[in-house]
């Protein structure tokens, strides 16, 4: 009796918060196909929240010192971005193929064919950005006009443009590799290599904006000495793309290391590199459509710009700055949803279904929970949110109405975000795909036209769009999760 009562004490210890947490963050070595859902949601969930929740700080201290610049250079930054959204979507697409494939199996516990893998998805990363990078380069101008940018946004906003898709192997590679490591389990080093790629970029990106003038500008007198020799020249808007390719590229590198050194749930040696076929078509098959996917998504968030830019730069800019908050409390949420497709990709390896979709379900209320109450703040305090970052009154009544109308959809986002990415991490691919295409280009550019021209919405009917299609997404991707045919998906 005394020994069944010490060992209770024992596992109690075990799996105290505390415990558990500092578990999280330093890196498990569960087997997530068996025991508790609930603590395998949160031992992978918890590094992956801390990752994203760095990546939503940068992207405010980002836009917080670009701001300041004036309307013209947040509008860069949002035209740009519309472009990066394209190459986002190709490495979440990639990023996918390798998070469901290390995960099948690592659930079927074959280390060497995740590792496998794992090389095979680097070589479609090198192909890709290298593409990526020529086309960027050359046709940078070319892309902010069709946007509709204006002249003087063209003129100041190429060399930004340029560095951004130029260096676009910084963000396939950082979300590739983070891909690998969170699909075998690994999520602690993911959430490093994020961590150190975004407080890099925290620091870096606003010294080379503002140069010397950071110090006057966050209230320090700094002797004039170091003024002289201050090393960052002020390089306005562009310095934010220079700070930005530097950051995430020690990040790359740092994840790189991880990847290559022994002694991880998962590790790429000499042997590993051998090109095989059937591993490369397995991959591109699951990312060819995964890429689709968040092309046909994210290529809709352009043409939402290119509506919302008929209403002027003011317009572009309120909008840009209305995203970036709310991609600051939707980021965290992805942490958890990546965290729903690893336990998929991996009970599916292990041969069990039906422990899948019990962990997609807990992680879609905790999602929907979460964000619902970030919902409700930011509809009561859209205003003073958004004028932390802008006193310029046009550009912050278009962020004011962008972050309250978004904000009442907050509660359909956490079920679709979680819902849509456990098709991806069972590797079927197609479903999400057809579902972006008919939610986002045969629904919500439709009606974000016709709200903001036909009915006098102006830029308010481009953020009821968005609100009313992500709504639809999260209901449709319900009724499909349920029928469970992503279940039976080989890979």
């Amino acid at each position: 009796m005394s020994d069944d009562l010490e060992n209770t004490s024992v596992q109690t210890e075990k799996n105290s918060f505390w415990r558990i947490l500092r578990e999280a963050v330093s890196g498990s070595q569960r087997d997530f196909t068996q025991g508790s859902i609930g603590l395998a949601i949160f031992l992978l969930a918890v590094p992956m929240i801390l990752e994203m929740f760095m990546e939503s700080v940068f992207a405010l201290v980002d836009i917080y010192f670009v701001a300041h610049l004036g309307a013209v250079s947040v509008a860069i930054v949002g035209l740009t971005e519309s472009m990066l959204a394209i190459i986002y979507a190709v490495a979440i697409g990639l990023s996918i193929g390798a998070t469901a494939t290390v995960a099948r199996r690592t659930g079927e516990k074959d280390a060497e064919g995740a590792a496998r893998t794992a090389a095979h998805a680097i070589y479609l990363g090198i192909i890709v950005s290298i593409l990526i990078s020529i086309v960027g380069i050359v046709y940078a101008p070319t892309f902010l006009s069709l946007l509709g940018a204006e002249p003087q946004v063209i003129a100041e906003g190429t060399t930004f443009t340029r560095i951004m898709l130029g260096g676009n192997a910084v963000i396939v590679f950082l979300f590739l590799l983070n891909a690998i490591f969170r699909g075998a389990g690994d999520a602690a080093i993911a959430m490093r290599v994020l961590i150190l790629a975004n407080l890099l970029n925290i620091v870096l990106a606003p010294c080379f904006i503002m140069g010397a003038d950071i110090f006057a500008f966050i209230g320090i007198s700094a002797p004039q000495w170091l003024i002289d020799n201050w090393i960052f020249p002020k390089l306005g808007v562009t310095g934010a793309a220079i700070g930005t390719t530097i950051g995430r590229g020690v990040g790359v590198l740092f994840a790189a290391w991880w990847l290559f050194r022994s002694g991880g749930r998962i590790t790429v040696e000499k042997k590993h590199w051998k090109y095989d076929s059937p591993i490369l078509s397995s991959l591109v098959k699951i990312a060819a459509p995964a890429v689709l996917q968040f092309t046909i998504g994210t290529a809709s968030w352009s043409v939402l710009v290119r509506v919302v830019a008929g209403f002027g730069s003011e317009a572009i800019a309120g909008y840009v700055i209305g995203l970036r908050v709310i991609m600051f409390a939707l980021l965290p949420s992805v942490g958890l949803s990546n965290a729903a497709a690893t336990l998929v990709g991996q009970n599916l390896g292990a041969g069990k279904p039906e422990r899948a979709e019990s962990s997609v379900w807990k992680a879609s209320f905790l999602n929907a929970a979460f964000l619902g109450a970030v919902g409700l703040i930011f509809v009561a305090f859209s205003n003073g949110i958004i004028g932390i970052f802008t006193q310029e009154p046009g550009v912050l009544e278009y962020g004011t109405a962008c972050l309250h109308i978004v904000a009442y959809g907050f509660v359909f986002y956490g079920f679709g975000m979680v819902l849509e990415t456990a098709f991806n991490g069972a590797g079927d691919t197609w479903t999400p795909t057809y579902l972006n295409l008919f939610v986002f280009w045969l629904f919500e550019i439709p009606l974000a036209y016709v709200l903001a021209y036909y009915f006098g919405f102006g830029a308010g009917g481009v953020f009821w769009a968005i609100t009313i299609a992500f709504s639809v997404l999260a209901i449709a991707s319900a009724v499909l999760f349920r029928r469970g045919k992503w279940k039976t998906k080989v890979v």
